[in-house]
């Protein structure tokens, strides 16, 4: 039992070493990239991921987190922030028009049934219920994130109220996920000439950001659930009383006064 216990030490500290060296040559990798090039590949691998559905397959966030990781100065910085906001927002956008002009082709489509009838009606119904707000929580949900988009286009919202609410969501994720992976990378490089395991303080604050968005996502999905079950007003524009069923009619109350006939 005492030679496992002093072996343990060792252990860690030689796959400390291990993923120390990994993460250099991964990072020098990401580096090497020009830095044009690099944030123009985020720009893009965002707007995939936010139009078209593309978003079920292509991982923009991990793009963005990894280019973030090659950030060197705010002019970098400050950049990659701009071009992921101006990506999200195009990808947005083209999501939008295309849901205007072809969204019951593409939800019909080969990949629109793919996605599940199941998915369209409570984006629909979510989308009822909530107005800008679903666009804005939106961006932190899975799967909605891609739909949405195409939703609204097919809904009574306008383009301009849209933008409203889905350019601060799209600046706060931005920020976000270029923020950790500067900050993961730069604490990493900061640590590795003086500790051999800077490489745990790397995965250290990257798993504690996935985790955290992890249940932020889950958090957001169980509170938002009750508003994608039941079908809204059809009116995407207005966020609708949940205390009034949105299928009852209101009636007025009928008068119990009786109207008096004239006699003759």
């Amino acid at each position: 039992m005492t030679d496992i216990l002093s072996w343990f030490p060792d252990a860690i500290t030689g796959f400390g070493q291990m993923l120390s060296s990994g993460l250099d040559w991964i990072l020098t990798v990401v580096q090497s990239v020009h830095p044009v090039v690099r944030t123009l590949l985020a720009g893009i691998g965002i707007l995939l991921e936010t139009s078209v559905l593309v978003g079920l397959i292509v991982p923009g966030d991990t793009i963005v987190l990894v280019a973030g990781t090659a950030v060197n100065g705010p002019v970098e910085y400050i950049s990659l922030v701009l071009v992921v906001i101006v990506g999200a927002l195009a990808g947005e956008s083209i999501g939008f028009a295309l849901g205007r002009y072809f969204g019951p082709r593409i939800r019909a489509s080969r990949l629109g049934r793919r996605l599940g009838e199941k998915n369209w009606v409570r984006a629909e119904n979510y989308l009822d219920r909530r107005g800008g707000i679903a666009v804005f929580l939106s961006r932190f949900l899975p799967v909605f994130h891609s739909l949405i988009p195409l939703t609204v286009g097919m809904s009574t919202m306008r383009y301009r109220r849209f933008m409203t609410w889905t350019i601060p969501a799209s600046v706060i994720w931005a920020f976000a996920y270029v923020s950790v992976g500067s900050l993961a990378a730069g604490s990493y490089r900061e640590l590795s000439d003086r500790l051999h395991s800077a490489g745990y303080v790397f995965v250290g604050i990257i798993a504690a950001f996935l985790l955290a968005a992890f249940i932020v996502k889950k958090v957001l999905s169980r509170s938002e659930a009750r508003h994608m079950e039941r079908a809204g007003d059809g009116d995407a524009n207005t966020v609708e009383d949940l205390s009034t069923p949105p299928t009852a009619v209101q009636q007025a109350p009928a008068s119990n006064t009786k109207v008096p006939h004239n006699k003759a």
